[in-house]
């Protein structure tokens, strides 16, 4: 592959907002930027100029490695390798084209388009006569090649601005949606499974930034267990950024509901009391919800009036990306963001050790709420004391995870 001196970044939902465009626009340098301290911090300038914004790469770096990285990157939906040329004449650049054809191309019998670009009004032809005049010197030079402006198996891009001349043909799959910090926080309950890994990429995918709890209960649960949910966050913050990981040792909550409640409704009132700790920790941590992983039926926990049941203790929305998937859909996702083989290690989480034999799948609220009376004497001082002992990891990508602070 030839070498290339910049990257052209193409973005679509941002390009319909209004007025205040340039705010997601603004956002997303700055991901971009964030991404691609991976690839080499400091070494690429990122700007945006009449609406296109542009990566100018170092000599020495990583093609790569830097292509990688911006795959990373919510907002982008495609990733255009430039040859930067100096300004020419209109021979000039036509020569400069056929340069680009025969060094980045290992055949030359396809069909072609000529599209180009002039966001410099001065220079002395127009956008359809530098076409025709460049598609002539390339049917001159390649002769097997065919000229088709409908479907062309290959379309030769020429960017005309003001110092240089960008050219380009390849356009790498973006992952789409809006860049992070453009949708609010939201805190995931983040478990080792294949679920919720997923739902923390696709809320991200929505500009929204992340942070997540992870319910710890040793010695039930293993400290390779507290790594695999570590691991997983580590992959997700490779899109969503950096990512405050809270752990909660859950262990003493959960043998006391163990001991005091109905088995049928284990799952229900954990669940339950999952989610007031997280909301208490999304409250203090400026988030404007939770995010899990459920989808409807797939379990016990998760039919219709299970999630009624686990909704009723929130005063936050509870956002949950995955509801209407099944199951294979999420496999798919995991898989394509390389969080699956992680989620598969068999570690277990507090969920499948404290599961009940038979869960109720149609929880009644005026039960539940009776048998967590049964709890009352202690649940609140140690619903205090995890909170208090809460241990926040930092995940940064491509970074060894650091516990940055300890509540109380």
């Amino acid at each position: 592959m030839m070498k290339f001196q910049a990257f052209l970044i193409k973005y679509g939902e941002i390009g319909l907002k209004g007025k205040n465009r340039y705010v997601f626009e603004d956002a997303l340098v700055r991901q971009i930027k964030n991404a691609l301290k991976t690839a080499g911090e400091g070494k690429f300038e990122v700007s945006r100029i009449n609406g296109r914004i542009f990566v100018h790469a170092p000599e020495d770096y990583d093609f790569d490695l830097t292509l990688s990285a911006l795959k990373h990157v919510f907002g982008v939906t495609g990733i255009c390798p430039v040859r930067v040329i100096p300004n020419r004449t209109p021979k000039g650049i036509a020569e400069a084209v056929v340069d680009f054809i025969r060094e980045n191309y290992e055949r030359f019998d396809f069909t072609f388009k000529i599209n180009t670009r002039r966001a410099n009004k001065a220079y002395p032809l127009g956008s359809m006569e530098l076409d025709a005049l460049v598609g002539e010197a390339v049917l001159e030079a390649f002769p097997d090649m065919r000229v088709d402006v409908h479907s062309p198996e290959e379309m030769i891009h020429i960017e005309v601005r003001k110092e240089d001349i960008y050219l380009y043909s390849l356009v790498f799959k973006g992952p789409g949606g809006m860049p992070v910090g453009t949708g609010g926080k939201a805190m995931l309950l983040l478990s080792g499974g294949i679920d919720s890994p997923v739902a923390g990429y696709m809320i991200s995918k929505r500009g929204v930034q992340l942070d997540a709890v992870y319910f710890h209960a040793p010695p039930y649960t293993s400290e390779r267990a507290k790594q695999k949910v570590v691991d997983l966050a580590r992959i997700i913050s490779a899109y969503a950024g950096v990512i405050y990981l809270h752990v909660i040792n859950f262990t003493d909550i959960q043998m006391y509901i163990y001991d005091q409640c109905p088995h049928e409704e284990l799952t229900i009132i954990m669940r339950r009391y999952m989610m007031r700790i997280a909301e208490r920790l999304a409250v203090s941590s400026d988030c404007l919800g939770l995010v899990t992983g459920e989808s409807i039926g797939q379990v016990a926990s998760q039919t219709m009036k299970s999630l009624l049941a686990t909704n009723e203790v929130c005063t936050l929305p509870v956002y949950r990306p995955l509801i209407g998937f099944d199951k294979q859909e999420i496999i798919e996702i995991a898989g394509n963001i390389g969080t699956f083989e992680t989620s598969i290690l068999p570690y277990e989480d507090c969920c499948t050790i404290f599961v009940a034999k038979h869960p109720v799948t149609k929880p009644n609220l005026n039960i539940i709420r009776r048998s967590e009376l049964l709890l009352k004497e202690k649940i609140d001082t140690m619903v205090e004391e995890a909170v208090a002992g809460d241990e926040v990891i930092v995940i940064r990508h491509g970074e060894a995870a650091s516990v940055e602070r300890l509540r109380g």
